[in-house]
């Protein structure tokens, strides 16, 4: 039993490319989470009335987003840090669902002048794409883990092994 919750936490990848692969998307999955948390941080009454969330929540979810970024870049504890991005960008596809947007939105190259204003002004048109893709890139890092390149495996392993 001990040694499946080592597993869990820590998986193993299977070759030192899937380790570079999972480096190259704990980095990329890392930084736009750090980079999408800490402005959500900074202006979070802001974010939460635009949200029509209440602001603990919106605090719990930008603080993970943020907290589990920097967690990714290093690879510690990358299923845990994963999952509470994961978690983030679910709630994220469940409003943009209700909201009635596409999965994939038109092109706003292909939207005649004038026709699309965002809440923003002109720019991308609301779609739950990007929010899917990164629920996949989480499933991806829950599964997998660090990979060979990671905090997880040089050291997180044995000292839970130790552990338990």
């Amino acid at each position: 039993m001990d040694l499946e919750i080592v597993t869990l936490l820590v998986p193993t990848g299977p070759s030192l490319a899937a380790g570079a692969a999972l480096l190259v998307l704990r980095l990329f999955v890392g930084v736009a989470f750090i980079r999408h948390g800490w402005p959500k941080l900074r202006n979070l009454r802001t974010w939460s009335t635009a949200m029509k969330t209440p602001e603990w929540l919106c605090f719990l979810s930008a603080a993970s987003m943020w907290g589990a970024g920097i967690a990714l870049i290093p690879g510690l504890l990358t299923p845990l840090a994963a999952l509470a991005i994961l978690v983030s960008m679910a709630y994220a596809m469940v409003l943009e669902l209700v909201s009635g947007f596409p999965f994939i939105a038109p092109d706003p190259y292909q939207i005649p002048e004038g026709d699309y204003a965002g809440p923003m002004g002109v720019g991308e048109p609301p779609s739950w794409e990007k929010a899917a893709m990164y629920v996949v890139m989480c499933l991806v890092l829950i599964t997998s883990g660090g990979g060979l390149l990671s905090l997880d495996n040089l050291l997180i392993a044995d000292l839970l092994g130790a552990i338990l």
